[in-house]
């Protein structure tokens, strides 16, 4: 069961199941695997609670 890890800006429900339904049918074509083992998760990452460097993503 693979499992893809999405970190990202908040979505619509839209863009996640497109999301959802590209990367999935991508790594099932790659991995030669069924569509159904393949397992995606959503994390919405605010850009508060990211720092790169000394600074917030959200005061880049």
């Amino acid at each position: 069961m693979p499992v893809i890890t999405i970190d990202g800006p908040k979505m619509s429900k839209e863009q996640k199941a497109e999301l959802v339904k590209e990367y999935s049918e991508t790594a099932s074509r790659i991995m030669k695997l069924p569509v159904e083992a393949m397992v995606i998760i959503i994390r919405e990452v605010e850009g508060e609670n990211v720092g790169t460097g000394n600074k917030l993503l959200c005061d880049k």
